[in-house]
Order: structure tokens, then sequence, then C-alpha cells
């Protein structure tokens, strides 16, 4: 093998191996939500803190979760869906790992910080709390669940944040909205992943089984996602408003949501949970694209 295929090989398998470790598609989804909430604060967007936004925050959250998987790499060793990942596979190891995961929370935070201040300080509790508090709980109690939905919550506001250099109502009613729809999304995963964590010896599940209890409580969270949604149609949450047609369409889809959550208390299947993880998705990703739309509509109307 030439000199230059030999180095052409191993940069594809370190670019691969940085998005794995990184969890680049949990990543970009988490800078979509940050993006968007900066958009919806904007009074005059700013390309740069846009792409400042979307590099840091990305980098806040690769940071997390290269902690994360440098931690847990004996656990994920024992199950099948993450045995291959960089570092319980071999192919990184720990010492590189920890350099990088340093280097991206410095890289980060930096960058958060060239922002403002308080965007910095909500992305170094963000990688805080997922790391020292969510991480070591998993295998405690499925309070960790609780736990991560904090710095789970934080991307959307923290575009607010980024652009308001304040944290408001509007700021924490898109935390909340974030934070209640996690419940949901993560006990669907943890529904139909349940046996591959229990090789781990995560627990997720509210009631730890997949019953009708954990699916009850899915329902309840899904509910009060919902209701979050709408809120700022009332027109107290400040500058973060909602037209009466784009709260229509929030609440269409909050209900769609709501549908596979009875689907999931109804049938008890891992195809009804995989239903209501993919439907949280393509939810919380909707309601954050109509949000924004319904601001930027109403400006040029």
């Amino acid at each position: 093998m030439s000199n230059h295929s030999y180095t052409t090989s191993v940069a594809t398998t370190f670019l691969a191996d940085f998005k794995s470790v990184t969890k680049m598609g949990l990543s970009i989804s988490v800078v979509f939500s940050s993006l968007a909430g900066y958009l919806l604060a904007a009074e005059v967007v700013h390309f740069q803190t846009l792409i400042l936004l979307g590099i840091g925050g990305y980098f806040m959250v690769g940071a997390s979760n290269v902690f994360n998987q440098i931690i847990e790499r004996d656990l994920d060793a024992l199950m099948d869906r993450t045995k291959n990942r960089p570092i319980p596979s071999g192919r990184m190891s720990v010492t590189f790992a920890f350099i990088l995961a340093i280097i991206l929370t410095i890289a980060g935070l930096s960058i958060l910080y060239s922002i403002n201040e308080r965007t910095a300080m909500f992305g170094a509790i963000s990688i805080c709390l997922y790391t020292s508090a969510y991480t070591p709980l998993k295998t405690k109690t499925p309070l960790s669940v609780f736990v991560g939905a904090i710095p789970g919550a934080i991307p959307f506001m923290l575009g607010w944040v980024a652009a308001t250099g304040k944290f408001g109502i509007e700021a924490g009613i898109l935390f909340m909205l974030q934070f209640f729809w996690q419940f949901p999304h993560f006990w669907a995963i943890g529904w139909f992943l349940h046996e591959d964590y229990q090789k781990a010896g995560f627990n997720m599940l509210p009631t730890g089984k997949r019953d009708k209890g954990t699916a009850l409580q899915a329902i309840i969270y899904t509910v009060w996602t919902v209701i979050i949604s709408i809120v700022p149609v009332i027109g107290f949450t400040g500058r973060l408003q909602l037209s009466l047609f784009a709260m229509i369409l929030t609440l269409v889809a909050g209900l769609w949501f709501l549908y596979y959550g009875f689907r999931l208390f109804k049938n008890q299947t891992d195809k009804a949970a995989r239903q209501l993880m993919l439907s949280s998705v393509v939810y919380i990703t909707l309601i954050q694209i109509i949000y924004v739309l319904d601001k930027f509509i109403r400006l040029w109307i």
C-alpha cells in the first residue's frame, strides 16, 4: 500500500470513529435545536453567531458523548448496540479519547463564550450534568432519565440565550418543552432496547419493566409536552409568541405524537415503542420548525 493510500485509509478510519464517538447524528440534532432557539430570539440574525453556535454546540455535545463513552466503555462492551464503538472495540485508546474530550470541551466552551458568557455557562452545566450525574446514575436508578433530561433540555433554550444574553421566561418555556419531551422519547428507546440495557445493568424504564405503568408515564409526560408547546399562544411568555394557526399545527402534531403513546399503552410491543421514538423525533423537529416559521411569517406580515 502506498503512503498516500495508507494516509487516506487512516484519515477515513479516524473520521468514522470521530463521528461515532461524538455521536454525530445526536449532536447534529442538538445543534439544530440550538439554531432554532437562536432564530426564534434574534431580532437581527447574525450568521457568524449561527456558525459559532453550531460549531460550539457540536463540540459541547461531542465532548459529553466522549466522556460518557470513556466512563461506560466496559458496559458498552456488554451490549450488542454499543460493543463496536471505537473505545470498547479497542480502535481508540482511553487516553486518546480523554485528550479528544478535553480539546472538544475547551474549544466548545471557548466558542460559546465568544458569543456571550451565559451561553458558555449553560454549555458547561450541560457537560457537567451529563458526565458527572446522568452517566453514573444510569446503573443506579431510573431517575437517571430525569437528571439526563436537564442537560438534554438545554440546547433549545441555549440558542435563545445566545441571541439575547439572558435567561427569561421565553428560554424557560423552551427548556420545559424539550425537558418533558425527553421522557417519552427515552422511555421508548429504553423499552425496545430493554434486554440490551439489562446486559449492562442500565435501569432506564420508570417501573423497571416494559409494562402499562411505563407506557402510562410516557403518555402523561407527552401530555405535558403538548400543553407546554401551545402555551405561547396565550401571550404571557414575553417575546416568545405563537399565532393561532401555528398553535393549531402544534396541537395537531402533539396529538399525533400522543397517539403513539396510546399505541404503546395498548400493544406493549417493541414495534410500538420504536414508533413512539420515531414520532417523538419528528414531533420535536416539527415544533421547532413551526415556531421559527411562525415568528418570521408574523414579522413579514
